[in-house]
């Protein structure tokens, strides 16, 4: 077993926890959004300091690797590869979906399909099939979501739409098959188990060249508001 720091940025929801031999010893939570810059260095002030006092010693880092909020995922990153270098310890990547994913499966039947959705814009969400064994079904893509999307599926078996990008699809997405369950958010504490068995399987990432799996590039735009018009 091992001692572990989480960090997960990916979602408006910013979380961090420090967990040993798989008991949560600090789990901080902010759900406000668009604060991730301040609240991840501060939570993870707090806990190292509980670390230093308790005279803890961590054996890795883990971070949730995406797809998410594109500025989410790079201040979480630069976060723990930075701990990771600094420390000199492992530095471990667990996928976003796969960390809803987990939260989930407790709640569904064994014959039920999860499908972790976090928001993209408009009615865009990726989206990744899971079995309840975390089996991946469909790998992880950036879908547009319509009428009729997902039938192939939903005519098979049930499925679990959950996440910041599914309640938006909830009044597209009406075959009888579809549920959604509210409030499922990829969280540090939700990435323990995912983390303990990684680092048990000495699955690491390299600290030099690990980048967030953003499925799209980052494209930046001007508010029209701010948009200057010079003229000659």
């Amino acid at each position: 077993m091992c001692t572990l720091l989480t960090i997960e940025t990916s979602t408006p929801v910013c979380s961090c926890a420090l967990s040993r031999n798989g008991e949560i010893l600090i789990n901080k939570e902010n759900y406000e959004g668009r604060s991730h810059a301040s609240q991840v260095g501060l939570f993870v002030h707090e806990i190292m300091e509980y670390a230093r006092e308790q005279y803890i010693q961590l054996d890795a880092i883990a971070v949730s690797s995406g797809p998410g909020s594109y500025t989410g995922l790079r201040i979480g990153v630069s976060e723990a590869k930075g701990l990771s270098y600094g420390l000199d310890i492992p530095l471990i990547a667990i996928p976003t979906a796969r960390i809803m994913a987990s939260i989930m499966s407790g709640r569904a039947d064994e014959d039920t399909l999860l499908c972790p959705m976090i928001d993209a814009r408009r009615m865009e969400v990726y989206a990744t099939f899971f079995d309840c064994s975390l089996r991946v079904v469909r790998e992880t893509s950036a879908d547009i979501v319509e009428k009729g999307s997902y039938n192939d599926l939903l005519e098979e078996r049930k499925i679990i739409f959950f996440g910041n990008g599914a309640e938006k699809c909830r009044s597209v997405i009406t075959h009888h098959n579809a549920l959604f369950f509210d409030d499922i958010h990829p969280l540090a504490s939700g990435m323990v188990p995912l983390a303990e068995k990684a680092f048990a399987d000495k699955m690491f990432v390299d600290v030099a060249y690990f980048e967030p799996f953003y499925l799209k590039e980052f494209v930046a735009t001007i508010p029209k508001n701010k948009v200057i018009d010079v003229k000659s």
